[in-house]
This record gives structure tokens, sequence and C-alpha cells, in this order.
């Protein structure tokens, strides 16, 4: 008798996360002393003061994403510059050039990694879903993305520019008021030239992302807009009553508008229990909580990943992107595999390609 064939391995699912501050936290350090200063923080993440040389590659580093974390998994990263509320719009274009041209040499830097970056959404899913045949799979699909743009307050031109060099999706304030909107701590609205910098961002198709707006601020946006827009990092307000949430009527209109909302792991944002202490034991099941009443409001096809790497503090199984197959494994049990899926990568990929 022959021997019985070895099982086939189980092919791993793609990922196409909307959001994570990786690319701060990599280029922080080589950042000018003016920069940093003007920013207010002095390291970007946790432990990056007792190791600074370990969180400067994309390769390998100590933080949550890296080539060696992502490991065998498909993964498109929405790489967003994070640009602090204390910069002036003018620093802010500083900032933003610098992290994302440093972004742009660790890439090519993991290039026979399997590290590319794009420029358009049409080049997203070829590559997740395989290289022709003579060509290296593509590991890592690095998306540029911008959270609180506020440099566009400096020149509405920047829009533009930034597009035709592939920024995908941008968000007009992080927490505080700013030159173009208002983040969850204040209740000031769109400004004037925030709707101008709205309106550009439309007409060059860089897609707008709500994450941070404040309730009144989210509301000015839905009046103004033509276009689906994202939430690229937020959660559901009825399960976890924090301001930085959606209330389901924002992810309704978000549904009904045909975006989509990334489901993002900090843990306070998942629990009303959790604290920094508490963080790491918020559970599965508190988690899927968010995804369950989702479904509810009819969002199966609105579901994302927004994981907040690098930016938050998570639940322990979901530490970085090395337990992204357990995690899969997890969603598939309970939502079942074409839920997990549309969770994963589907509902993301279809939002750009026909945004």
């Amino acid at each position: 008798m022959n021997a019985a064939s070895p099982a086939p391995a189980t092919q791993p699912i793609p990922v196409f996360d909307l959001h994570c501050d990786t690319a701060d936290r990599l280029s922080w350090q080589t950042l000018s002393g003016s920069l940093r200063k003007a920013a207010g923080m002095h390291f970007y993440g946790p432990g990056d003061e007792a190791d600074p040389a370990g969180c400067r590659q994309l390769a390998r580093n100590h933080g949550a994403i890296s080539m060696e974390k992502v490991g065998a998994t498909p993964w498109a990263q929405c790489f967003a510059c994070f640009v602090p509320d204390e910069l002036s719009p003018e620093e802010a274009v500083a900032f933003e050039a610098h992290v994302s041209a440093y972004l742009a040499d660790q890439v090519a830097a993991c290039a026979d990694l399997g590290a590319v970056a794009v420029t358009r959404a049409s080049q997203v899913r070829p590559l997740l879903e395989g290289a022709p045949a003579g060509e290296k799979d593509a590991r890592l699909v690095a998306v540029r993305t911008i959270e609180n743009a506020r440099l566009f307050a400096a020149d509405l031109g920047l829009v533009e520019r930034l597009a035709r060099q592939g920024l995908l999706m941008a968000s007009l304030s992080w927490n505080a008021a700013g030159p173009l909107a208002s983040g969850h701590d204040t209740h000031e609205g769109l400004s004037a030239t925030g709707a101008a910098a709205l309106a550009e961002m439309e007409r060059c198709g860089v897609v707008m992302d709500v994450s941070h707006l404040n309730d009144e601020c989210f509301d000015e946006v839905v009046a103004h807009v033509t276009r689906p827009f994202v939430a690229s990092h937020s959660n559901s307000r009825a399960v976890c009553g924090v301001k930085r949430n959606l209330t389901d009527d924002q992810f309704r209109t978000i549904r009904d508008m045909g975006g989509i909302v990334g489901l993002n792991y900090c843990s306070e944002f998942l629990s009303n229990d959790a604290t920094d202490k508490t963080a790491a034991d918020v559970t599965f099941d508190q988690l899927a909580a968010h995804i369950e009443h989702w479904l509810d409001l009819g969002g199966e096809d609105v579901i994302a990943l927004g994981g907040d790497w690098d930016g938050a503090t998570v639940p322990a199984f979901l530490s970085d992107a090395s337990m992204m197959p357990e995690f899969q494994n997890m969603l598939s049990k309970h939502f079942g595999k074409t839920v997990m899926q549309k969770l994963c990568s589907d509902n993301a990929l279809a939002f750009f390609e026909r945004y």
C-alpha cells in the first residue's frame, strides 16, 4: 500500500488592515530634534527608549508589524502617518514628508522579502492574491494614508500632489480641535478650510476617514460628501461607550453610503471595563460583541480590520501581526469562514476598488 499523501497546507487568508501607527514608530528616532520637541513626545512606542535600535526597521522590530511577524500571510497594510495635534500645519508638512520618505525607504529595503508599495487601489488585489508566474509573491503591500491631515491647511495643493504619489486615504483631525476639523475631545465643527480640503480629497480620489471626528464634524462631513467614506479604526459605541466609537446611526450612515468600518483592537475601545493595567486581559468574546452588533445592523459587507497596532494598548491574543492566523481561526469558528474573509480583506478590497 502506498503511503498516504500529506494533507495540503492551509492557505493563509489575506489581510487588508485600514490603520496602524507603525510608520511613525519606525521613523520617530530619525526626526529632527525640533520636530520631536514640537510634537511633544520623547519616544513613540513603549519600550523604544530601552532599545532604540529595535524599532527602526520594517524587516524586524519589537513593534506589532514587521515582515517577520507578518510571516506567510498575504498582507495589505494602511500605514498612516499620524500627525500630532501639537504640530502647526507648516510643521506637519515637514513631519509627513519625513515619515512617508522613511516608510518608502523601509519598504524598498524589504523588497527581496516581498514588500511592495502601491500608488493605486487597483494594485492591491493582484498583489494579495498571487504574483504572475516567475515573479516574486508580495507578502506586505504598503498603502499610504494620513491620520490628522492638518498639513492640508498649509497648502491645499498638497492633496493633489500627495494623491499622485499614492496617498489613498486621510482623516482631518485627531483628538483636539484643529484647522480642518475637530476630534472627540471637543465640540467644534468642520472649518471652511476643512470643507475645502474634503472637496479636494474627493476630486483627487483620496478617501475620507472619519475616525477621531467628533459627532458634530461627522454630521457635517455627511452633509458635504458626495462619495462613500471610511471609519478606519472605530468600534461600536453601543457595545463600548467611549466617544471614539461609532453610534449605531453613524454606522448605518456609513453602511448606506457604501463605506466600511475598521475594527479597532484598542482594549479601551473594546470593553467598558478595560484600563491600562487590564488591557491585555480583554477577551475574544468582548471583541466579537462589536462584530455581532454590526452584523445585527446589516453590516456584513461593511466590517473590516483597522487594528491601530503600534498606536494602542491591545489584548494579549492580538498582541502583534504574528497572532493573525490564530485570530482568523477564532473568527471562523465564531462567525463562519465567509464573514471572517469579508472582515479580514474582502470588504476592504471591494471598497477601494469601487471608490
